[in-house]
C-alpha cells in the first residue's frame, strides 16, 4: 500500500458503491460518473491497496476478503464525513443562549435596536445583545476575529473583498427646530439657515460626514453655536433654544416624537446614503450569522 498521505480518499465512495451495487455500471449510475471513470478509480484502488478487491462471479462483482473487511470502516468513515464535516451546524433561535454583538453608532442604536430587541425577545428569548462603538479601523479586525457579528449602519470603509454587505435602506438628512420657533414652513430658506445659530454633532458615526462634506464643497458656512459629540442631548437642547440642527432622517423622526421638536427640510438637496449590514466572509456560512442577518434584513430592508 502507498503512504497514507498519498491515498486518495475520493476513492472510498467508489469502493462502497461497487460493494453495494455489485456492478461497475450500476455504481457509475449511483455516483453520477461514467463507467470508464469508475473502472479507472477501481484500478487505482487495486494498486493502492494491493488487492483485486472485486472479482466477477455469478452474482456480479464479488468482494474479496480484503474488500469485505474494508466495507464497514468505509461506510463509517463516509457517514462521519457526511454528518460531522459536511453537515451545517444546526441553529435553533428558540433555544439559543448565544450573544450577538453589533457594531452600531449611537444613532444606529436608536434606529435598529428597538425593533431588533423586540423581535429577539419573541423569537430568541435566551439570546443576549451587545452593542459596541469602535473606531473604523478596529471594526474590520473585530468582524474578522468574530468579536463582532455584524456592523450595521453607514460604514464606508468596509469595502475589502473579505467583507460581504447588504443594503437595508437609504435616507437623507432633516433639520430640527423648536416647535415654537419663529421660522415656519416646511423648508428653511438658505438666508435663515445661514443666519440662525446651529448645533453640530461631531460623533464617531460616519453619516454626519456626508452633510459636512456637502457644506464644505458648496462653501456654505453656518454660525455654529454648539458643537457636541453626543446625539442624545440634542432634542432637549433644541426644545429649549432657538438653535437648528441637521441630523439623519431616521434620527430626526425619533426626536420629533419628543414634545417641542419640529421637522423642517434643509435649504439644499442633500444626497441620500445607504445603511447596510456588513459581515466577514469567514462567517458567511455560519448558521447563527445567517439567521441574524436574515432577521435584520427582514426587519429593515425597504
Amino acid at each position: 500500500m502507498t503512504a497514507e498521505s498519498e491515498f486518495d480518499l475520493n476513492l472510498l465512495p467508489v469502493m462502497l458503491a461497487i460493494a453495494e451495487e455489485r456492478s461497475v455500471s450500476r455504481a457509475a449510475l449511483r455516483l453520477g460518473w461514467s463507467q470508464p471513470k469508475v473502472s479507472i478509480a477501481l484500478n487505482r484502488l487495486r494498486q493502492a491497496l494491493g488487492d483485486p478487491l472485486f472479482v466477477r462471479g455469478s452474482h456480479g462483482m464479488a468482494p474479496t476478503p480484503r474488500a469485505e473487511a474494508l466495507i464497514g470502516p468505509t461506510r463509517d468513515i463516509l457517514a462521519r464525513v457526511k454528518d460531522e464535516v459536511l453537515a451545517s451546524a444546526p441553529f435553533d433561535p428558540g433555544t439559543t443562549t448565544r450573544r450577538f454583538t453589533f457594531a452600531l453608532s449611537d444613532i444606529g442604536e436608536m434606529t435598529f435596536l428597538p425593533k431588533l430587541l423586540a423581535y429577539l425577545q419573541r423569537h430568541a428569548p435566551g439570546a443576549t445583545v451587545v452593542s459596541v462603538t469602535l473606531p473604523p479601523d478596529q471594526i474590520a479586525a473585530s468582524l474578522e476575529d468574530g468579536a463582532i457579528d455584524l456592523a450595521i449602519g453607514y460604514f464606508p470603509d468596509l469595502k475589502a473583498r473579505n467583507f460581504f454587505q447588504q443594503r437595508l435602506f437609504s435616507h437623507s438628512f432633516i433639520c430640527l427646530l423648536n416647535a415654537k420657533h419663529r421660522i415656519k414652513g416646511e423648508r428653511i430658506a438658505m438666508e435663515d439657515f445661514l443666519r440662525i445659530g446651529h448645533a453640530v454633532i461631531r460623533a464617531e458615526g460616519r453619516s454626519q460626514e456626508i452633510f459636512e462634506q456637502l457644506l464644505a464643497r458648496q462653501r456654505i458656512e453656518r454660525r455654529i453655536v454648539l458643537s457636541t459629540p453626543h446625539f442624545m442631548s440634542i432634542p432637549f437642547i433644541i426644545a429649549s433654544t432657538d438653535l437648528l440642527v441637521t441630523v439623519p432622517y431616521a434620527v430626526g423622526e425619533s426626536f420629533a416624537k419628543i414634545a417641542g421638536i419640529r421637522l423642517i427640510q434643509p435649504p439644499l438637496e442633500i444626497p441620500s446614503f445607504d445603511l447596510k449590514q456588513h459581515w466577514h466572509r469567514k462567517y458567511h456560512k455560519d448558521a447563527a450569522n445567517i439567521w441574524i442577518r436574515s432577521v435584520v434584513a427582514a426587519l429593515f430592508t425597504s
